[in-house]
């Protein structure tokens, strides 16, 4: 399949080349995704979709327009290029406008095996219902619950080729299969809701469906009862299944584009600490089965492990040509695309350091204080970093959980927030993202 992309992408280059395009490059994507949800013991919903996605990307000068298309006829070829030129001598001048130059493209894309496509056979729809089927009855047998939401499984696999006039070529496969179930405990103005699923590279990887329905269940009857917590200032607990989340604040923050603009609560913060002393935070591209893992980014440069933070010390931006350009940078094999845009910079796997505690311990040390296990809504200042969230999760008393809690809201600054993290050691080393529980001492909540 990648060697018609490659001829796709090809054609559409030279299309471009005829149309007047000074440089190009091109995109291709062919894929497959299937989805399958039931409840109540009976199929819910069933969906299959397949399609070839192209994008063209012309440089006319210091111009340039994007166009995407579903049709992969090459005799159509030159009707889309000599729109999308059309297009790009009417846009204005952007000086830092360009393909990435041949020197700093990727020469070796099979360098390091990635492992990202499962060979073996794609699930049939009835595996898949099947194995929602399983995690439905698992979170019904356990007798807490009073219904399921939705239980369900899908299976999705990708070719991706990109192209450019500055000479790159090359293209990579990936799959990934998922179990997900959402379990209700409780009737009326009492019901309580929460999940668990799962998402691998491959099948064989996933934790089981009976699992996954019953920690759904034990979830949400977990929030039975829930009440509002106390107003004040005390430690919170972000669990590991949202911790993520104060992460990619970070992570937002010294995003290139932001950078650029000046809009970011990190904009003067490079080469001082942003996370307490002996925590790195790690981006990593080239994990194996990791679903951010790719040989190259989106304009065909090589992606490579780097620092972000080293012993809390903050190391560089994250860069596509446009932003590194601007910012008088060397890019950093950040930029993710679609067929319809053009690159924007993007962090791809990260890893924070572990701690030495258990969640459990961090629990106990916390004295009386907030595990969230959900956020709700969002209020952020990009400047300032100035943060507030609802969230619900479990009130705890002298280092035990106590009783759940909901609507609640928590606040801090980011940067004092980051700069006082205490990493549990909990996180799971599959994720993209991968991230502990994490401890902040003294933040403001609000609730009764």
């Amino acid at each position: 399949m990648t060697d018609t992309l490659e001829g796709l992408t090809s054609a559409l280059l030279a299309a471009a080349k005829s149309a007047g395009a000074d440089t190009a490059d091109a995109v291709a994507l062919k894929g497959t995704a299937l989805s399958i949800e039931v409840r109540a013991g009976a199929l819910e919903h069933a969906e299959r979709a397949e399609g070839t996605d192209l994008g063209l990307r012309v440089f006319v000068g210091q111009k340039s327009a994007v166009t995407s298309t579903s049709d992969a006829r090459p005799e159509t070829f030159a009707e889309i290029a000599e729109r999308v030129v059309a297009m790009a001598r009417e846009a204005p001048e952007d000086p830092y406008a360009g393909l990435a130059p041949a020197e700093l493209l990727a020469t070796d894309t099979d360098a390091t095996p990635l492992d990202l496509y499962d060979p073996g056979p794609e699930p049939s729809a009835a595996a898949l219902q099947e194995d929602a089927l399983t995690a439905e009855a698992a979170a019904l047998d356990t007798g807490q619950i009073s219904q399921v939401q939705a239980a369900a499984a899908g299976y999705s696999a990708r070719d991706i080729w990109l192209a450019t006039s500055a000479g790159f070529s090359a293209g990579y496969r990936r799959s990934g299969q998922s179990i997900s179930c959402t379990a209700i405990a409780g009737e009326g103005l009492g019901m309580e809701r929460d999940y668990d699923g799962d998402s691998r590279t491959y099948g064989a990887d996933l934790r089981s469906a009976s699992e996954i329905g019953t920690t759904a269940a034990h979830r949400a009857a977990a929030r039975l009862g829930a009440k509002k917590p106390p107003t004040g200032t005390y430690p919170v607990l972000f669990d590991e299944r949202i911790s993520s989340s104060l992460i990619g604040h970070l992570v937002a923050a010294i995003n290139g584009s932001q950078i650029a603009r000046g809009a970011s609560w990190l904009r003067d913060a490079m080469g001082e600490r942003v996370l307490p002393d002996g925590v790195d935070l790690i981006e990593d591209p080239t994990r194996p089965r990791a679903a951010a893992s790719r040989p190259f980014d989106g304009e065909g440069l090589p992606c490579s492990k780097r620092a972000l933070v080293a012993d809390g010390i903050l190391q560089g931006w994250t860069l596509d040509m446009a932003t590194a350009r601007k910012l008088g940078l060397t890019p950093t094999g950040n930029a993710a695309r679609g067929t319809g845009s053009g690159p924007s910079p993007t962090a791809w796997n990260l890893a924070l350091t572990q701690g030495s505690a258990s969640r459990e311990d961090l629990i106990q040390g916390m004295g009386t204080g907030l595990i969230v296990t959900s956020l709700i809504g969002a209020t952020i200042n990009p400047n300032t970093g100035d943060y507030s969230r609802g969230c619900s999760g479990l009130w705890v008393e002298n280092g035990v959980i106590s009783h759940p809690v909901n609507e609640g809201t928590i606040a801090g600054n980011l940067r004092d927030m980051l700069g006082r993290i205490v990493p549990a050691n909990d996180a799971r080393t599959h994720l993209s993202r991968v991230v502990p529980s994490l401890l902040v001492d003294g933040m403001a909540i609000a609730g009764d």
